[in-house]
């Protein structure tokens, strides 16, 4: 078995909790919002307006993180993982580019964008990328991306995390 996440679950009929057998880490933020029942457990969680609004989310979502460590839930661990991981590129994406849009528009008509999980990334991804806004370093996103950042590099660092991701992918992998 690989790392690869797998898309092709149902994902509305498993419980991970139940079979984290199925679960996998996969890259980055993949499977955040699908993942139940962690998905129903942190997306409430996850918020980053503004700075304080992410501080408040970032340390609820790291004792989410620490408790299903403590837990020995991995996957329930991971997702929060995720949830951090996603706070910070979100915060970040808007501080670059307030409007959410990295890309510029393309001529391609007969471009289709497959729905979420299943696309690739923007079907703009070829396209110029716009400017960034003047204040990205210093807007009230990018001092959210910040804290979000800051619990990523913890939960990534974590001991625990790390040994009970190697003995999940002894085990499952």
């Amino acid at each position: 078995m690989s790392n690869k996440f797998n898309y092709d679950l149902d994902f509305d009929a498993v419980d991970f909790r139940d079979h984290p057998e199925l679960y996998r880490i996969g890259v980055g933020e993949q499977g955040v919002l699908l993942v139940e029942p962690y998905k129903s457990e942190l997306l409430p969680l996850w918020r980053f307006k503004t700075e304080e609004i992410a501080t408040h989310s970032a340390e609820q979502l790291y004792e989410k993180f620490e408790e299903y460590l403590n837990n020995k839930d991995f996957v329930g661990a991971d997702m929060a993982r995720k949830y951090i991981q996603m706070g910070f590129t979100r915060a970040r994406r808007y501080a670059n580019h307030p409007s959410g849009r990295k890309y510029a528009a393309g001529d391609d008509p007969d471009h289709e964008q497959k729905a979420y999980p299943y696309s690739s990334g923007s079907p703009r991804k070829g396209n110029e990328v716009l400017p960034r806004a003047k204040d990205a370093a210093i807007s009230e996103k990018a001092k959210a991306a910040a804290v979000f950042k800051s619990y990523w590099d913890r939960c990534r660092a974590h001991p625990e995390y790390q040994q009970q991701k190697e003995a999940f992918r002894k085990k499952y992998y």
